[in-house]
């Protein structure tokens, strides 16, 4: 499941019920409603942007993909194919300057990706690979914190639009969060 937005205007999708889910639901402060199905069914995918500018980056079908969708806050249209297929990485930032990093391929991962709204394009690495961690900021001030390296870690990492450097820790070391 990978969600983006804010406190009234919140958007989920994807996810696992014990098959794959394609399933949008968008928030408006209150209750939850139907949104358009995404396009690929996915688990452990990311996201980013807002109920009506939003973004679901790569995840798992049946096997790792690089799958990218643009919602309109109605449906999903097909975007640009991030430059590698993962699963359980982390997402931030808007519909057209969004950043992806971490995750994993047949392992942990330290690389990250810029998106402009139709390409993906190499960023800076994280120091360390990792998995199963968290995300949130914007393309150019962005926040990598907790994973798995394959020790669940509380170590933060801050973007500054090329490169990332040491932040605080976690109080309590933790991943698969959101």
């Amino acid at each position: 499941l990978a969600g983006a937005g804010t406190q009234t205007a919140g958007l989920a999708m994807g996810g696992e019920t014990g098959s794959l889910q394609a399933a949008t639901e968008e928030y408006d402060g209150a209750t939850w409603a139907a949104g358009g199905n995404l396009g690929t069914a996915r688990n452990a995918l990311a996201g980013c942007g807002l109920q009506t500018a939003g973004l679901a980056f790569s995840g798992y079908t049946t096997a790792n993909t690089a799958v990218t969708e643009s919602y309109n806050g109605t449906s999903w249209s097909p975007g640009g194919n991030m430059a590698t297929a993962r699963r359980t990485l982390a997402g931030c930032g808007t519909q057209t300057a969004g950043l992806g990093f971490g995750g994993y391929t047949t392992t942990r991962v330290t690389s990250t990706e810029e998106y402009d709204g139709s390409v993906w394009t190499a960023g800076g690495s994280l120091p360390t690979a990792k998995r199963s961690l968290a995300g949130c900021g914007t393309q150019t001030a962005g926040l990598s914190f907790g994973g798995n390296t394959p020790t669940i870690v509380g170590t933060t990492e801050e973007y500054d639009g090329s490169a990332w450097t040491a932040g605080g820790t976690l109080n309590i070391a933790r991943d698969n969060f959101a």
